[in-house]
């Protein structure tokens, strides 16, 4: 047996969990960890064998009283030797006391119950390559998200995610590889989606939408970005609307995922959450 340590994560690891999580295909956009660190630099651990990194978690602080954990990896060599449920208890234990998020494989639910976890529902990934169907609004406009006020940006999140972001969303937005709109009607916010660029399909996350017409007219225009390249867009399943949208763009079923929580189901508007923004990082 040899010598487990658990530490930090430096940035030349955020780079080596993006590898390790499309090695477990996840596929995670190429940039989202430059996104991701900077939200809670100390909320990405790595456990170490005799110096060699073999097992992650993120357990990241979200405001004052919500956190997420998600990258739980322990590498195939050291698989059952009880070193991902020392990073588990490691990662879970910097999150006590608030209300936490994962989003879990489904065979590993009873697991995740066994911690205290419940399960409020399933996302599930469609991906393919939109049609153009769904609708149009023409009171509606599409605007390149980086062009509306952070504050304004960062108040619309608030209303679908359980904990204010604005740094996280700043990142988010603003990276070079990815394809950021908001509708807008009447000079409010109708819908906001961003498309990033990943090893396999483009993720799309978050998507928020007043409407289906509304979600569909940001698919299509974040879609428009890299013409008849396929989407992953992960999708609530209490959201009907959203689902029924999916199957009406030609998309399918590819993988899916519980969003479980140690407290209550967090008050965000699940009608107009079309899709989460990430399954790492809630």
């Amino acid at each position: 047996m040899g010598r487990f340590e658990i530490a930090g994560a430096s940035a030349d690891d955020i780079r080596t969990l993006g590898a390790w999580a499309a090695d477990e295909g996840w596929n995670p956009g190429d940039s989202d960890g430059q996104a991701f660190f900077p939200v809670d630099p100390e909320g990405f651990l790595f456990g170490r064998l005799d110096g060699e990194p073999v097992a992650s978690i993120s357990a990241v602080r979200y405001g004052t009283d919500f956190g997420f954990v998600g990258f739980y990896i322990a590498r195939p060599s050291v698989r059952g030797q009880g070193y991902g449920i020392q990073l588990w208890r490691a990662g879970t234990a910097r999150l006590a006391g608030r209300n936490v998020g994962l989003d879990g494989v489904i065979d590993q639910q009873d697991n995740y119950r066994a911690s205290g976890f419940r399960r409020a529902w399933n996302n599930i990934r469609y991906e393919g390559v939109p049609s153009s169907g769904g609708g149009s609004r023409d009171d509606v406009t599409l605007r390149d998200a980086r062009t509306v006020p952070l504050a304004q940006l960062a108040a619309y999140d608030r209303r679908f995610f359980p904990a204010p972001r604005p740094g996280f969303l700043a990142s988010w937005v603003g990276l070079p590889d990815r394809t950021a709109l908001v509708a807008v009607r009447d000079g409010r916010l109708d819908g906001f989606g961003v498309l990033r660029a990943s090893r396999g399909a483009s993720r799309v996350g978050p998507l928020y939408a007043a409407s289906q017409e509304v979600a569909a007219a940001l698919v299509n225009g974040l879609a428009a970005a890299s013409p008849g390249a396929p989407v992953a867009i992960d999708v609530p399943d209490v959201n009907t609307r959203s689902v029924e949208l999916m199957e009406r763009l030609g998309l399918r079923p590819s993988f899916e995922a519980a969003r479980m929580y140690t407290g209550p189901t967090p008050a965000v508007d699940l009608a107009g959450l079309y899709a989460v923004t990430s399954l790492e990082l809630g």
